[in-house]
């Protein structure tokens, strides 16, 4: 059975490659910090979970020490621009084949994988169903572009490690925001803004009650750069206990639109680098915030379209 140490596993050996690469690299006189930090990085994938508590924790703390005294720094970067105007004349549109298997690659797995069997065993935990298959998909498009393009070995690792860099500190946000939001919600988060919000806002309606869920669910996505860190901790400060069992609103609805709502607190931050950052670093744009500020008036826009639809859709002629 793959299960998620499967992805783990994945991620592991690409950020070595990448560390690797790091530390072969004369011309960045950081080299040795990067190799570290993402070397570190890549052994808590790959064994973290046969680590001792203490021996994670001091590799952590590592980590920390190297972001914090800003020791990333890339070497000389080589401008290969004409090189890539001339492979996206040549091969046009067939460029986007392999980006275009990981979406088509993770949703026929979900669909299709989830009860696939081999001798009477399934293929795939079926509680991982889809991170495991966004895995499978991944790796699937990285055969097919090697295959397609015949790109020089070195290629994929040196590309990955321009990507890593780029990015820098920011790239095990995503990881460690979604661990925070498991930690807020076990430690009772949410009780306590469910008695803060009582206290201090006018939740006497169930618009009232519906505004400040989704507003919340926007502003905790800001804040910790994950909808779903913000979810558990939102849905039991306000979402359940005011506006589906105080006003009797839909549970399906308030939760599903819940976390669109969150999601236009995606769009805002900088805290969710795999969507804001690293498409900066990938368009090599000079402002690194630039996609952020693109994407705040779509997303007021569209965190005003959530609150009415959960509106009337939870509540419907009540």
């Amino acid at each position: 059975m793959i299960k998620l140490e499967f992805v783990y596993v994945l991620m592991g050996v690409m950020l070595l490659g990448v560390a690797w690469v790091n530390a072969r690299d004369e011309s960045n006189p950081r080299r040795y910090a990067n190799a570290l930090f993402w070397g570190i990085y890549g052994i808590s994938f790959l064994i973290g979970t046969r680590l001792p508590d203490i021996v994670n924790g001091i590799l952590v703390l590592i980590m920390v020490t190297i972001g914090s005294l800003r020791k990333f720094g890339g070497g000389v970067i080589i401008d290969d621009s004409a090189e890539r105007e001339a492979n996206a004349k040549r091969w046009g549109n067939k460029l986007f084949i392999p980006v275009l298997v990981i979406p088509f690659g993770t949703l026929i797995g979900t669909k299709v994988l989830n009860t696939a069997t081999i001798a009477g065993l399934l293929l795939i935990d079926p509680k991982q169903t889809t991170v495991v298959s966004l895995g499978l998909a991944t790796l699937l498009a990285f055969i097919v572009g090697v295959v397609m393009f015949r790109p020089p070995a070195m290629v994929p690792l040196v590309g990955a490690r321009r990507l890593m860099d780029s990015v820098g500190w920011a790239a095990v946000l995503p990881q460690s925001l979604a661990a925070l939001g498991a930690v807020f919600a076990a430690a009772g988060v949410g009780q306590v803004i469910a008695k803060l919000a009582g206290e201090y806002l006018p939740l006497g309606t169930p618009f009232a009650a519906v505004v400040t869920f989704a507003t919340g669910m926007a502003l905790f996505t800001i804040i910790m750069g994950n909808a779903f860190a913000a979810f558990p901790v939102m849905m039991a400060g306000i979402g359940l206990p005011l506006v589906v069992q105080k006003f009797g609103g839909d549970v399906v609805v308030v939760a599903a639109i819940g976390m669109l709502s969150g999601f236009c607190g995606t769009l805002m931050t900088p805290m969710a680098a795999n969507f804001n950052i690293v498409p900066a670093a990938l368009l090599q744009l000079k402002d690194r915030y630039a996609v952020i500020k693109v994407q705040i008036p779509t997303a007021l826009i569209l965190l005003a379209a959530n609150i009415t639809l959960m509106y009337f859709l939870a509540f419907g002629a009540k």
